[in-house]
């Protein structure tokens, strides 16, 4: 079997797999969410790190601009300026 991961022994990958397809539906969905989960809190952590004296505002913006693209990211601080008058 060619393995998914090139940090990860094979047999250690085989094991994974085979543990995935035993869940059940319900258990797959739980620790998709899961991984989801951890990885915009990853995301957004990273984004913290990199701007060190950035408020909780602008963090938001620029966590929006780096998944969803700048024009968005502009749309939403007019909307917010908006919103402050």
């Amino acid at each position: 079997m060619r393995t998914q991961s090139r940090d990860t022994h094979p047999e250690v990958e085989r094991v994974q797999i085979e543990l995935l397809r035993k869940a059940g539906v319900a258990r797959r969905l739980e620790l998709g969410l899961v991984l989801s989960q951890e990885a915009l809190e990853l995301a957004r952590e990273g984004i913290r790190q990199a701007n060190p004296g950035a408020s909780e505002k602008e963090l938001k913006l620029i966590y929006i601009e780096v998944n969803y693209g700048k024009e968005l990211a502009n749309r939403v601080q007019a909307y917010l300026d908006m919103r402050q008058q």
